[in-house]
């Protein structure tokens, strides 16, 4: 979301204020009941030998038996590639009561061992991003009393962290800030206290709050009833515009995580154009950062003057607004990026009806994750990125798989 000057418009904030209800109000669906009926669901089960091996082989294997993610660096015969999949049938709804013997799994183009194998009703861990800045700072109180109520949602065992964003004064002016107000957790009274210090911020530090999410969220492994089963949900319409990071480093750092992330798209482009459009002096209008401006530059304009990217009252409309749009677009193509390299998915809000579809999906799918797990055929260390497929056999239909499209082997 872009810096702005002014507040949203009323017809704006209700329709920012509608969208979050309309999210949180999908939350008590997060687990819906068909998805529990159809599934045969087991806790994820680990294979550690055959039943002739000596009880120090088998003390070996099982303590060998260690996640690896995208960029983790382990001994090779402890390596355990964890891959999170969605299975969706022709209409795009989640296939449930599958088994083991229904995936085939590829590294590299060469059939791997399935030696792990899970869907379960296991809790669930996941990061949940507001976006409170640019045109819904206005709304951050019935943000709060929503986000109120996808706490009472929560089942036992469930965890989730809250994060947002915030402005804090430097000097003479401000900044805005990632707010990280409760790592995982299922204490709904604790959840209930960071949800009521959310703030909001007069930019978009997107990416850096995509970073410390990996960092400080998702750092540690995966508890063993959560492996495959950890997602980043964010709200936003993904167009950073204060970070100090960049989307490279931060996809780098949440994929090492081994986490799927999920983007909701809010449809704030038209509301953000026409103010870009308005005079300088105007109330209402919007203003590219500085930071923005010098990111497009080296992106879209790399032989460009720096000087040429400074001043935002001085550009005309025309630049303006192609600046916004390309901004806008680079945005949709990283969500998406990411979302497909981790095993997620981009949804796009564009209306209230488009909003509450986008997260009913999003909850079912992670309710319905299988969480395979192999040990790679491939030994060699050498630091290269290896591709993973899944197919999915003795499906009736056209089963569709969506799951992470890799990791980085080990390296000397």
């Amino acid at each position: 979301m872009q810096t702005s000057t002014t507040n949203a418009t009323g017809k704006f904030r209700g329709y920012a204020a509608s969208l979050f209800l309309s999210f949180f109000a999908v939350a008590g669906v997060l687990w819906p009941a068909e998805a529990q009926q159809q599934a045969n669901q087991q806790r994820p089960r680990r294979v550690t030998g055959s039943p002739n091996q000596s009880s120090a082989t088998k003390s070996s294997s099982s303590s060998a038996a260690e996640e690896v993610d995208e960029g983790d660096v382990v001994r090779v015969e402890t390596q355990l590639v964890s891959v999170p999949a969605v299975v969706t049938n022709i209409s795009g709804r989640p296939v449930a009561g599958l088994a083991s013997g229904n995936f085939l799994v590829f590294e590299d183009g060469q059939q791997q061992k399935i030696t792990n194998f899970g869907t379960s009703e296991a809790p669930f861990e996941i990061a949940l991003l507001l976006d409170t800045s640019g045109s819904t700072r206005a709304d951050v109180a019935l943000i709060r009393q929503a986000a109120n109520a996808f706490i009472d949602a929560l089942r036992p065992g469930d965890r989730v962290a809250i994060v947002g964003f915030n402005t804090v004064q430097q000097g003479q002016s401000t900044m805005a800030t990632v707010d990280v107000l409760s790592k995982l957790t299922g204490d709904r009274k604790a959840l209930r206290s960071a949800i009521e210090n959310l703030g909001s911020s007069h930019g978009t530090p997107f990416y850096d709050a995509l970073e410390r999410i990996s960092e400080e969220i998702f750092h540690e492994p995966p508890r063993e009833e959560v492996r495959g089963r950890r997602a980043v949900v964010s709200l936003t319409d993904g167009v950073d515009s204060t970070s100090d990071s960049d989307f490279d480093v931060a996809r780098t750092k949440l994929l090492r995580s081994g986490v799927a992330s999920y983007f909701i798209q809010v449809n704030t482009e038209d509301f953000v154009e026409d103010r870009l459009l308005k005079d300088c002096q105007d109330d209402g209008r919007l203003t590219l950062s500085a930071k923005q401006l010098q990111r497009y530059r080296q992106i879209f304009v790399p032989g460009a003057k720096p000087d040429d990217y400074i001043d935002f009252c001085q550009m005309g409309q025309f630049q303006r607004m192609q600046i916004s749009r390309d901004l806008y677009n680079l945005a949709r193509r990283e969500m998406n990026d990411l979302a497909k390299a981790s095993g997620g998915k981009n949804f796009v809000a564009a209306s209230l009806q488009d909003a509450r579809a986008a997260f009913a999906r999003v909850a079912t799918e992670i309710g319905t994750q299988y969480s395979l797990g192999y040990y790679p055929a491939n030994k060699a260390r050498d630091g290269k990125f290896r591709t993973i497929r899944v197919e999915v056999r003795g499906v009736q239909g056209k089963p569709q798989v969506r799951a992470r499209e890799g990791y980085y082997a080990p390296k000397n």
